[in-house]
């Protein structure tokens, strides 16, 4: 399938590269022009606008998929395929967009004529290698026909065990996509998925902050102990029972640099951790853990810990995300 991608950041540009890997034809298009060129040389047909990208596609639908920060830069942006695309033209949202936006956008677009989907699409700056697990909503028609691509972007079955007691002949989910529900579904799951990250971040944030401090000459001298961090990551992440993805970032930051000196601890967030707990508050779902984990975010910014140190760690190891200035 011929497919035009919208911003060729961090992940845009991988996810342009995984549909080439796939044998999908890529239109990229970036104000960005040496990140289009890059892309260009990797066999990708280099637009010089969104005009010029839409007018690349011979024959319908024309796939836009857009890869930009949430807010304004999306906004603007679909509003400017609104009025080039025609009837039966699909716009993709990958970014990390507020669901309700989605449930907005899908209405306006319907009465164009025109097909919106979004995806919420997780997996970093490693995606290109291990794949992008993506929680889709939109109508299941359109939803279908773009099967192809979010296949050529999941992860596939690989290794991983196939779930006890599980059955059934949809395997998407075990593929690493799932078809969520209408728009703005696949937006909201990733963004509960985001709020969960905040919680084990800060589990783990906290956790490796208690062994650090077992140093502290506030203890009594004999029972200080001086605990090798790296290799208690290390070890966790075999056979243990939390271990995870988040576990092996930990354990990379600090086998690099053992006290995080290179971190501030001045922890950034997308958003969603507030949107999840806005969504928690409308349904009366008390969160205890994700709340207290987005208001040490906002703490970190006024006083700072050797676990706000990891938990920047962690979010520049799967995202490439940079902490707040000073």
């Amino acid at each position: 399938m011929r497919i035009a991608v919208v911003g060729l950041g961090r992940m845009g540009a991988n996810i342009a590269r995984r549909l080439m890997r796939g044998s999908h034809e890529v239109v990229a298009f970036d104000r960005n022009e040496p990140a289009v060129k890059a892309l260009a040389d990797e066999g990708a047909i280099a637009a010089t606008s969104i005009a010029d990208a839409a007018a690349k596609f011979e024959g319908g639908p024309r796939i836009f998929w857009v890869m930009l920060p949430a807010g304004d830069p999306t906004e603007q942006t679909i509003a400017q395929l609104t009025d080039i695309l025609s009837d039966g033209d699909i716009i993709i949202d990958g970014g990390n967009t507020f669901y309700k936006d989605d449930i907005r956008r899908a209405k306006l677009l319907r009465e164009k004529g025109l097909k919106y989907v979004d995806v919420g699409t997780s997996g970093g700056v490693w995606g290109l290698e291990r794949g992008y697990c993506m929680m889709i909503g939109g109508d299941k028609d359109t939803v279908d026909l773009l099967d192809p691509i979010f296949c050529a972007l999941a992860p596939g079955l690989g290794s991983i065990p196939r779930t006890e007691g599980r059955d059934g002949e949809d395997d998407r989910a075990e593929r690493g996509y799932i078809h969520a529900g209408p728009a703005g579904a696949g937006h909201f799951v990733k963004m509960v998925h985001n709020g969960i990250e905040y919680g084990l971040m800060q589990a783990y944030a906290e956790g490796f902050d208690v062994l650090k401090g077992k140093a502290s000459k506030k203890l009594p001298e004999d029972e200080r102990f001086e605990i090798n961090l790296p290799d208690v990551a290390e070890v966790w992440r075999r056979g243990s029972v939390i271990s995870s993805w988040l576990l092996d970032l930990t354990a990379i930051g600090l086998a690099k640099d053992h006290n995080l000196d290179h971190f501030s601890g001045h922890v950034a967030d997308s958003g969603e951790g507030q949107w999840t707990i806005d969504a928690a508050m409308e349904e009366a779902v008390p969160v205890y853990v994700l709340s207290a984990a987005l208001f040490a975010r906002y703490r970190s910014r006024v006083d700072t810990t050797f676990g706000d140190k990891l938990l920047s760690a962690m979010r520049y190891g799967f995202g490439g995300h940079v902490e707040m200035p000073q």
